[in-house]
């Protein structure tokens, strides 16, 4: 009788949801109880990497910190597609290495690209 309670993936899904509910409500009820209480001004001030703030938060960034990140981004991707690229390699055989080789040249271009464009300079 209780194979056939569990086996409503409706029923499963609900269950799960309480599970995790009560969880969560777990860790926050720990949390207040736990956490500590007392507040001063230093701990409520805005910190960021030890240098005080000198601006308003709502002043955007410049553009070239999210074109770095951008950049970031796309490279480290390429190096988890390249990781098991390179494990295979042997299965792959001749088309394995000419799509990895497109692939690298793609990325190239995007780089020269973005040499030619100076977005790696930081002034």
């Amino acid at each position: 009788m209780t194979d056939a309670i569990y086996s409503n993936n409706l029923i499963t899904f609900l269950l799960y949801f309480v599970a995790v509910a009560a969880t969560i409500g777990l860790f926050f009820g720990l949390s207040v109880l736990v956490g500590p209480k007392k507040s001063n001004p230093t701990k409520d001030a805005a910190f960021e990497t030890g240098w005080v703030s000198k601006t308003d938060a709502s002043r955007p960034y410049p553009i070239k910190y999210y074109l770095v990140a951008i950049l970031f981004v796309v490279f480290d991707i390429e190096v988890a597609f390249l990781y098991p690229w390179a494990v295979s390699f042997r299965d792959l055989g001749g088309i394995g290495l000419i799509s990895m080789t497109l692939f690298l040249a793609v990325l190239a271009v995007g780089l020269y690209y973005a040499v030619k464009k100076r977005v790696l300079e930081w002034k």
